[in-house]
């Protein structure tokens, strides 16, 4: 060899050789040291760093192993495999339990390589029994919040960790503020369950609950769950189930229990890998389902999820999911629950869901945002079948109640319960609900809904309000404002060709009647029930018939005990033809007071007077009939309605009253009230026949003549 050769051979080899006897005799020392030596260092270093005593109170030890993974060089590098037992981290001095958290053992590896660029690499950490105990007091104070070091430059070192995984544990939460006090318990499976069985037996086990919630044809309202629509796609098909959990407790006063299974891996930092969630929980008399996956938690990436929800009222989602839902009757609903999650704010989309509400079949899309002013909920609605009766729980008329506990009974007729409204505030929300074919009473011909729900900072408005009713349309706009102590409403309706045959199909005379309903509505009114409204309203009502008939029978049907009453007064049990009927009322604080209220009959032309008080419920009206003849002889008695709307109590006028009411059309006086009725009158669909009730209010209009001399 020549002597440069050897000569380059020295310099080269003698520091390599030196390099690995050192690399060696490190390798040796750092496997043959204690590392329990650093304990005190590290209990320090964390207890300020937190700001809470930390401890490591068993062994710490290093192994050394090269890493599998690894490939060419690389893969000839030790890297340490951290275990440090019997860990803990202690709690605030106010807190109930003494202990935040405890490990039996922590394992994890570090990348030597990455520490050379300040980066802490951890590809997984491994928590052995872990036990936590959340808390939070009644002034707020949360023992999840760790008071970090504040000031100071940053630090140039990073933490790449890239995966959770976990055994058998406990979770505790006691929260003081929100009424929760739930005790988790976590334990493996025998065996890894597939995700596709777990799927199948949450579906089958919600449709079963769905049955139980809304009756029977609930689980079939909802319809299968088609593979398409698969949470986590092809990814979470190969994930598994490998722990089991269960929970108990209370949730806002309501008890709580549940149970589920999850995967053993979290990964942080694939966003495509997904973790496996399943929850079955009850909350009161609420049941709620879910199967699907977590990605990407460390940057609260998404959710994707199928969830089904049950129970008695949609209105108890309330404290649990803190959207603002009516009350409503029994309801069963499944669909697909996507999300984004954020700091600053979240998206959960509720798609292509379904729904069985009473009797009813509902299904759209609905998306709830976070992160505003207020958090909004936006969608589209619509049903295939909408009973009727489902809707009468929003006005306080029947069904669940919109107050808890219900009022106690009383001689009221209107609605006297209570509007949520403190819950209007708490969101903002755009829907438009359809309904294109509606199930209803033989009394109630309603044929087809349509609506814009919009609230915005607790002022809730309907606009438009559509509704097909009676072969006709009744079309107006509903506006409450809920931002105020004592509600305000404004109410516009105007109702058309509302066909008098269709309106009380099960009335036979009313089968050859060709007249129709028109009418105007508009009141402004201020209270927190239907009650209260109507008792505070002021406004117009306008309202037209002709060509229809009447009896106590058709009144039987329509509820109104007051006419019935009346009519039995004047007519007896007959049923009576009407040409004509016209009522313009004025309201004042819930004082309806009757401009012009008569009826154009074959008999008589009928007058009412006097008022209706919606404040009390009280009546105060004279009917006085003027006679077309002396063929019924009873219509020449007026008569007074007093009472109330639930007793009225109706009587026969004597002395003066008599005289008064006993003579001719002495009509006049309606003149101005007529001609604005005039207003209403529409023609009928395609007839082109004039409204009947035209030629009435043009008779009104005219002046009175009086008598000539020496005639009666």
């Amino acid at each position: 060899m020549k002597r440069r050769h050897k000569l380059l051979a020295w310099i080269v080899g003698v520091p390599v050789t030196l390099a690995i006897v050192l690399v060696s005799a490190l390798l040796v020392t750092l496997s043959l040291y204690d590392w329990n030596r650093l304990k005190p260092t590290i209990d320090a270093r964390a207890s300020a760093a937190i700001d809470r005593p930390f401890a490591i109170n068993g062994n710490l030890g290093v192994a050394w192993q090269r890493d599998p993974q690894a490939r060419g060089w690389r893969a000839w590098v030790p890297w340490p495999h951290v275990v440090a037992q019997d860990i803990t981290v202690a709690n605030p001095a106010w807190t109930k339990q003494p202990r935040f958290a405890h490990l039996d053992a922590l394992r994890f590896s570090l990348s030597p390589l990455d520490l050379l660029r300040h980066r802490v690499r951890i590809p997984t950490l491994q928590l052995v029994n872990p036990s936590v105990d959340l808390e939070r007091d009644a002034q707020g104070r949360a023992n999840w919040t760790f008071k970090l070091p504040q000031g100071g430059t940053p630090s140039a070192w990073t933490v790449d960790l890239g995966a959770i995984g976990f055994d058998a544990g406990q979770l505790a939460l006691d929260d003081a503020v929100g009424r929760v006090k739930i005790a988790a318990h976590i334990e493996p499976l025998q065996q890894a369950i597939p995700y596709d069985q777990i799927v199948a037996q949450a579906s089958a086990d919600a449709h079963t609950q769905a049955e139980r919630s809304a009756g029977r044809g609930a689980g079939k309202s909802l319809g299968g769950d088609e593979a398409r629509n698969e949470p986590g796609g092809a990814m979470a098909r190969e994930a598994a189930y490998q722990f089991a959990w269960t929970a108990h407790g209370s949730y806002q006063g309501a008890s709580l229990d549940g149970s589920g299974r999850i995967g053993a891996m979290l990964a942080l930092q694939q966003s495509d890998r997904p973790f496996p969630l399943q929850a079955k929980l009850r909350i009161g008399d609420t049941h709620i389902a879910l199967v699907g996956t977590l990605t990407d938690p460390v940057h609260l990436g998404a959710l994707d999820l199928r969830l089904w929800l049950a129970g008695s009222s949609m209105a108890k989602l309330y404290p649990i999911l803190g959207v603002t839902l009516p009350d409503t009757p029994p309801y069963a609903t499944r669909g697909r629950l996507a999300a984004t999650l954020g700091r600053s704010g979240s998206h959960f989309s509720y798609h292509d869901f379904r729904a069985r509400v009473g009797g009813s079949d509902l299904a759209g899309d609905v998306d709830y945002i976070t992160g505003g002013a207020r958090p909004r909920l936006s969608g589209k609605v619509q049903t295939t079948q909408l009973r009727f009766a489902d809707l009468a729980p929003l006005i306080g008329g029947g069904g669940s109640s919109t107050t808890a506990p219900p009022p106690a009974a009383s001689d009221r007729v209107l609605p006297t319960q209570a509007f949520r409204t403190e819950r209007w505030r708490a969101m903002d929300a755009d829907v438009r609900f359809s309904a294109g074919r509606i199930e209803h009473g033989a009394s109630l011909p309603v044929e087809s809904l349509s609506t814009r729900l919009q609230l915005d900072d607790g002022v809730l408005a309907l606009d438009p309000l559509r509704f097909g009713l009676a072969g006709g349309q009744l079309d107006g706009t509903l506006r409450l404002d809920g931002s105020t102590a004592s509600m305000r409403g404004a109410l516009n309706l105007r109702a058309r060709h509302l066909k008098l045959k269709q309106l009380f199909p099960t009335f036979e005379p009313m089968h050859t009647s060709f007249g129709e309903i028109n009418g105007d509505a508009a009141l402004d009114a201020r209270g927190n029930s239907v009650a209260a409204l109507l008792g505070s309203s002021s406004g117009e009502l306008k309202l037209l018939m002709n060509d229809g008939a009447i009896s106590r029978n058709l009144l039987e049907t329509a509820g109104l005990n007051v006419g019935n009453i009346v009519l039995g007064k004047l007519f007896g049990d007959r049923t009576v033809k009407i040409n004509c009927a016209a009522a313009d009322l004025a309201a004042q604080d819930g004082l309806f007071r009757t401009r012009l209220f008569v009826f154009d009959t074959q008999d008589a032309l009928i007058d009412v007077k006097g008022t209706v008080n919606f404040a009390d419920e009280k009546l105060d009206l004279d009917v006085i009939p003027h006679t077309k003849g002396l063929r019924v002889l009873s219509l020449r008695s007026p008569l007074y309605v007093h009472g109330t709307l639930k007793q009225p109590d109706v009587g026969v006028h004597t002395g003066p009253l008599l005289a008064r009411g006993a003579g001719a059309l002495a009509l006049g006086v309606v003149a101005a009230p007529a001609a604005a009725l005039l207003a209403v009158v529409v023609p009928s669909h395609g007839s082109g026949d004039a409204n009947t009730c035209t030629t009435v209010l043009q008779q009104m209009r005219a002046p009175t003549r009086a008598a000539p001399a020496g005639k009666k």
